[in-house]
């Protein structure tokens, strides 16, 4: 049975050869041939559930060059090591990819619906693939199911050509997305992450930047969270290269990668409780380790954090206007945050607020009119909002103040 395995792997190798081990495999025979309660064995669901807090974060072992864990909303950094060193990323590069095929649909340049038609150089693509040949067309929606699933190159660079005219101009735009979210270190020169001539180089902080962004799109994760899947009406099955998608609760994605030259890369995402972390792993001597690693990263993470709501301890009471047309305003918080918490440090957080007891018009709208501060049990600040005007509020004019003091002097109306 072994060897069967084995005849397995070493035809799909030779067949789709040997820059990216990211294979697609036909996993409806894989699934009758290959035992996967050994994976079972590796990710214990029950272990999921009831997750040991780690006392502290140095307590982590984690086993690989480079490293990285983030919450996703506040993009907190909990844990990371070596996080920007400069390294090949190998597929995970199709985060990006991903993400500028997102933003496309998003903005209607393309539709799922279209077809996309595969350039020769498109069908060159080595490694991962879904052997898409010259002249064969296949919809928007089949070609991202591929990459997101089963990391497919072929369908990666004919997606890029598809949006941009060409890879070229494709990676171009990956760039450019690259610095707009603050990738300092990276430099990409092909839609694939496959072994390049030119300069192909990232960080694990620059991935959980662009890993953060593209989950930002919940369409992604409609491709991203399946485990099997096919494509050409049936005839072409993907299984999905990041086996957390099965074993691991809560998984969400996001993509492997591997190269001779970058190891077994990955970066991992998952969410519970309304609360989603980005575990990146590079660089690990193995497939096993470097599952094993995000699975460690993302289970403190679990076990130990929760994103809390700023808000004031209690309602914030209406502020008095001198002079305005009307004569209260109510304060409100400049922006809805959150804060990622160790769980047992919930209980101690001490919040103040600070407001003015009253406010002379015109008023503007989002007027600073004092602050919420957030500390810890030992007073440090955790986070300080400004409170402000919720409206604008006019000052009354020379008549209408005249007037307001007759009534005050004849009526006693305040």
């Amino acid at each position: 049975m072994k060897k069967a395995i084995i005849c397995v792997l070493l035809a799909a190798l030779l067949l789709g050869g040997t820059a990216n081990a990211d294979e697609v495999f036909d996993f409806s025979i894989m699934e009758e041939m290959y035992d996967l309660s050994q994976w079972e064995e590796v990710f214990d669901e029950n272990e999921w559930e009831e997750v040991p807090a780690i006392a502290s974060v140095n307590d982590l072992r984690i086993n690989v060059p480079s490293a990285i864990l983030m919450e996703k909303e506040t993009g907190t950094i909990i844990f990371e090591h070596n996080a920007h060193e400069r390294l090949a990323p190998a597929s995970v590069t199709k985060i990006m990819t991903m993400l500028l095929v997102v933003e496309a649909l998003e903005n209607g340049s393309i539709k799922l619906s279209d077809k996309v038609t595969t350039s020769a150089h498109a069908a060159s693509m080595g490694g991962s693939q879904i052997y898409l040949e010259e002249g064969e067309q296949m919809t928007v929606e089949d070609m991202l199911k591929s990459v997101a699933i089963a990391s497919a190159n072929d369908a990666s660079v004919a997606l890029a050509e598809h949006i941009a005219g060409s890879e070229e101009a494709f990676v171009r735009r990956m760039n450019d997305r690259a610095r707009e979210l603050g990738m300092e270190h990276t430099v990409f020169s092909n839609s694939t992450g496959l072994p390049t001539e030119g300069e192909h180089l990232t960080c694990a902080y620059d991935i959980a930047l662009m890993s953060r962004e593209l989950i930002s799109h919940d369409i992604i994760k409609k491709y991203t969270t399946i485990w099997m899947d096919t494509v050409r009406n049936g005839e072409f099955g993907l299984g999905n290269t990041n086996k957390l998608v099965r074993f691991y609760k809560g998984a969400t994605g996001l993509k492997t990668g591997f190269t001779r030259e970058a190891m077994y890369c990955l970066a991992a995402t998952a969410e519970r409780d309304g609360v989603e972390y980005i575990a990146v792993v590079m660089h690990a001597e193995t497939s096993d380790i470097r599952f094993e690693s995000a699975k460690a990263l993302l289970n403190h993470a679990f076990s130990t954090y929760t994103l809390v709501d700023v808000v004031p301890p209690e309602a914030l009471a209406p502020i008095p206007v001198v002079l305005g047309e009307v004569k209260y305003m109510q304060p409100v918080l400049k922006e809805n945050r959150k804060l990622l918490i160790e769980k047992m440090k919930v209980s101690q957080l001490v919040k103040q607020v600070e407001l003015v007891e009253s406010i002379e018009a015109p008023v503007a709208a989002g007027q600073e009119l004092g602050k919420l501060t957030i500390r810890d049990g030992e007073q440090n600040e955790l986070a300080v909002v400004p409170i402000v005007s919720d409206n604008q509020i006019k000052r009354l004019s020379w008549g209408q103040i005249f007037f307001k003091y007759l009534r005050i002097l004849f009526l006693g109306d305040l």
